[in-house]
């Protein structure tokens, strides 16, 4: 029985959906990670009540709604830019993403709500299943792992643990910590058998407490990278008459004070196509005065476009170019875009119909004095596995970013928080590098060293981390958690079997 069993559905799914958008104030900027779990541990209460799967699957829809509908606000500000055009989309866009996110969180709540025998055992289902729901949210349909339950742990030493953990694993936990003492609270019951179910919350802050102990000692490599931001907003960003202000915004910052060991410009920083910008990439050079410099552009080749970064050399030469591999459905690319095109829908950020071609997967490019580099173009940060090249460990992570797109609420914020996560994940430093901000350095323990706020241009000259020793999710990444919660759900599913047989006891 559950607390609110007496409860009519409609009743269950208002309470579900409100309980979820107050779990998602744990996300940045509130970073309030208490109103996360408190959210969660209402949820055994929500599940018991349920009468079937059916009512559990729309319980776990409306909870799940509500998490990602308040996530996700941000989501309706590319729509903005244009609103003329565009504005109409943005409820549609936020409701289609949030309630179509939810369906995983549905199916896991009807998986969970089979008849097992004794609510502990539905509970511990639903961290299994809602543990690999997060995880299939990150490949399904290409994938978007944003608004992860590992990310409101970024502020806090419990995230230390995604150096072992990953983000799914992190999640798993945190689902974990919430739901199991949940289950006590949604029975009423008190005493010895709630104080059990307090024991995962309490394994995970001893496990915090162990990987603060064992932090690693982060050096300055005695580099000095440059973090240019030069605050363009997007309704301004390819304006003819403003663009060559944001282009002079940084090449300013580029010659400014002392060289640096590497300069680095935000995603899209050049107005030009890379092809045909050797006049502007000579300047870059000559203010840069020996140092490289990477910044984001589009190339075409043939018929062929890319949202790439390019190494920019002595005499403004393009010495190695990295092509974004992982593009934005309906932001870079649209399905069938050429088609849609006459419809008047096309991909925000595209420059036609098509779209922009994917590059062939992660890799690193060698920078001078500095060494290997992994690059991430934006929306690539978000998924830890970019984050792993197959051709070596790097020396550092880069991303750049156009964040103007996201407004300055939420989006900004979260999209940093993740690109913290993939620094602890890997024990490398991040470079950081967003139009409108923020740009920052990110040591290996996901900590900010420097920051440019949003909103501001300007530079910043910033010593460089050492790297970690390779952690353990580095050298794994996702598959033994993989291998292990579906050998649970296997072992769920026998267990379930025996207990439905008419031959059983």
């Amino acid at each position: 029985m559950s607390i609110l069993s007496g409860w009519q559905l409609w009743q269950r799914m208002m309470l579900a959906a409100a309980l979820g958008a107050v779990a998602a104030l744990g996300l940045a900027p509130m970073s309030l990670w208490v109103a996360t779990i408190g959210g969660l541990m209402a949820v055994p209460a929500l599940l018991l009540a349920a009468s079937g799967r059916r009512e559990a699957a729309w319980t776990g829809w409306a909870f799940a709604t509500g998490y990602f509908g308040h996530a996700l606000t941000w989501i309706v500000e590319p729509f903005m830019v244009d609103a003329a055009r565009h504005g109409w989309m943005a409820p549609f866009a936020l409701l289609l993403m949030s309630g179509g996110l939810a369906l995983f969180w549905a199916a896991a709540f009807a998986l969970a709500a089979m008849p097992w025998r004794g609510p502990e055992r539905r509970v511990l289902l639903l961290v299994l299943t809602l543990g690999l729901a997060e995880m299939a949210r990150g490949y399904v349909f290409t994938g978007f792992p944003w608004a992860g339950l590992a990310q409101i742990w970024v502020d806090t030493d419990v995230a230390l643990l995604l150096a072992w953990t990953g983000p799914n694993g992190l999640g798993f936990a945190t689902l974990a910590a919430a739901l199991i003492p949940g289950v006590g609270l949604a029975r009423g019951l008190g005493g010895r058998a709630l104080l059990l179910r307090c024991l995962p919350p309490l394994a995970l802050g001893l496990a915090a407490l162990a990987a603060d102990a064992a932090r690693h000692s982060v050096e300055s490599s005695g580099k000095v990278v440059r973090l240019v931001q030069p605050n363009a907003p997007q309704h301004q960003k390819w304006d003819p008459d403003w663009y060559p202000v944001f282009q002079e915004r940084q090449i300013r910052s580029t010659a400014a004070g002392t060289p640096p060991d590497l300069v680095v410009w935000p995603e899209s920083a050049l107005p030009y196509w890379l092809d045909e910008a050797r006049p502007v990439l000579e300047r870059i050079a000559a203010a840069a005065r020996g140092a490289p410099v990477l910044l984001g552009a589009n190339r075409a080749d043939g018929p062929r476009v890319y949202n790439s970064l390019a190494m920019i050399g002595a005499g403004g030469q393009v010495e190695a170019t990295y092509d974004k591999h992982h593009l934005v459905p309906f932001g870079e690319y649209v399905p069938m875009g050429d088609v849609l095109e006459r419809f008047g829908i096309s991909g925000f950020a595209a420059r036609s119909g098509g779209g922009f071609s994917a590059g062939p997967g992660p890799e690193v490019l060698p920078i001078p004095g500095i060494g290997a580099a992994l690059p991430l173009i934006c929306y690539e940060a978000v998924f830890p596995r970019y984050a792993r090249s197959p051709a070596g460990r790097p020396r550092l992570l880069v991303q750049v970013t156009n964040d103007a797109w996201f407004g300055t609420w939420a989006g900004p914020y979260q999209h940093l928080a993740q690109a913290r996560m993939r620094a602890i994940e890997q024990g490398l430093p991040m470079v950081r590098v967003a139009n409108t901000g923020i740009s920052a350095m990110i040591d290996p323990h996901g900590r900010i060293t420097a920051a440019l706020p949003l909103g501001h241009d300007g530079y910043l000259d910033v010593e460089l981390p050492q790297t970690l020793p390779q952690t353990v999710y580095g050298r794994t990444g996702d598959v033994p958690l993989l291998l292990a919660m579906l050998v649970l759900l296997a072992g769920a599913a026998r267990i379930q079997g025996r207990c439905m047989s008419p031959n059983s006891d």
